[in-house]
């Protein structure tokens, strides 16, 4: 098991941010949009900063042996807490993990219950099938979504 930190958004050079947020194999995973610049990556940090001070809310940066391997949050959005969880394709074994410490996260924080969003794109996810209340598809933001409802205990 690899050395994994997480670090507030506010203790990463939003610079070092930009090769991760505009990577294809990452963006292929996500609701389009136009690739980052220093100064919209330094909005959308801030953006993030302001969720994590939201009770109920974590945001970190994911940081594997000293390198940065992306990001993760418990988000509020429409009423619910989402997780999300952006993994530098160098990094993607880490997913396991990083979600089993954001279940802690959640449990920590009081929920009962969180939501993950996937792009439709993405393969079905046969752990989370067998552990989610609930499996369905959403629309969020003009993209179709499959949705886990998973239980936090």
């Amino acid at each position: 098991m690899h050395a994994v930190d997480y670090l507030r958004l506010s203790d990463i050079d939003p610079a070092d941010l930009l090769p991760f947020l505009n990577s294809e194999k990452v963006r292929k995973h996500l609701m389009q949009h136009p690739p980052f610049t220093v100064d919209t990556v330094t909005a959308w940090v801030n953006a993030k900063l302001e969720v994590d001070a939201t009770a109920g809310c974590r945001v970190r940066a994911i940081v594997c042996d000293g390198a940065l391997a992306g990001w993760c949050g418990i988000q509020l959005e429409n009423e619910s807490y989402e997780l999300a969880i952006v993994i530098d394709e160098r990094f993607w074994g880490l997913g396991h993990q990083v979600f089993n410490d954001m279940m802690r996260w959640a449990k920590e924080l009081g929920h009962a219950e969180v939501l993950i969003h996937f792009l439709h794109t993405r393969r079905n996810y046969r752990f989370l099938n067998k552990i989610a209340k609930e499996v369905y598809q959403t629309e969020m933001f003009g993209t179709r979504f499959t949705t886990y409802r998973l239980r936090v205990e």
